[in-house]
């Protein structure tokens, strides 16, 4: 544990991880459920710090079976999944409280939106600064620096930190 930076409580058999558990990861996700020889083995869940969770079956570490569920409680269907498709544009807020009156737009499921810092592309996990690289958490902790695949991706997909005005502004 002292080398990952993981932490670990529960129960030991000849020196390994086994029986109930919680199992810290150093980016604070969360593995509660049980061990066996030291690895994800039987029924657990991990819990994402975004507030998603990932609820399987585990074999000696590997996924059997298993659903993630987002923060906002929208369960993840991979074979009959519909949302934000080409047929229906709405945020889960909006498919369960409704949508907003005419001219008030809601730009990401978080009602209100987080606040992008200036310069800065909300990316779905923190805010990405282009020009170090580098994509923090929501609570401005180190998560990974972005190679050249992932640094398009979000600059033509994510929310932008700053206003851009495409047509024409009359003076007032």
């Amino acid at each position: 544990m002292q080398y990952t930076g993981s932490q670990y409580c529960g129960e030991y058999v000849n020196g390994r991880m086994e029986g109930e558990a919680i199992y810290i990861l150093p980016t604070d996700t969360k593995y509660k459920g049980l061990m066996k020889d030291g690895m994800f083995h039987g029924k657990g869940t991990l819990y994402f710090p975004s507030g998603s969770k990932y609820e399987a079956t585990w074999e000696k570490g590997r996924i059997i079976k298993g659903h993630y569920t987002f923060a906002d409680g929208l369960k993840y269907d991979e074979e009959q999944w519909h949302y934000c498709d080409g047929y229906d544009r709405r945020f889960y807020t909006e498919i369960c409280e409704g949508l907003k009156p005419a001219g008030i737009s809601q730009l990401t499921n978080l009602d209100p939106p987080r606040r992008i810092p200036e310069g800065c592309y909300d990316c779905g996990d923190g805010f990405y600064d282009p020009e170090t690289r580098v994509v923090r958490d929501y609570r401005n902790r180190f998560l990974r620096n972005a190679d050249d695949d992932e640094h398009e991706w979000i600059i033509r997909t994510c929310r932008k930190g700053w206003d851009e005005f495409i047509e024409h502004r009359a003076k007032l």
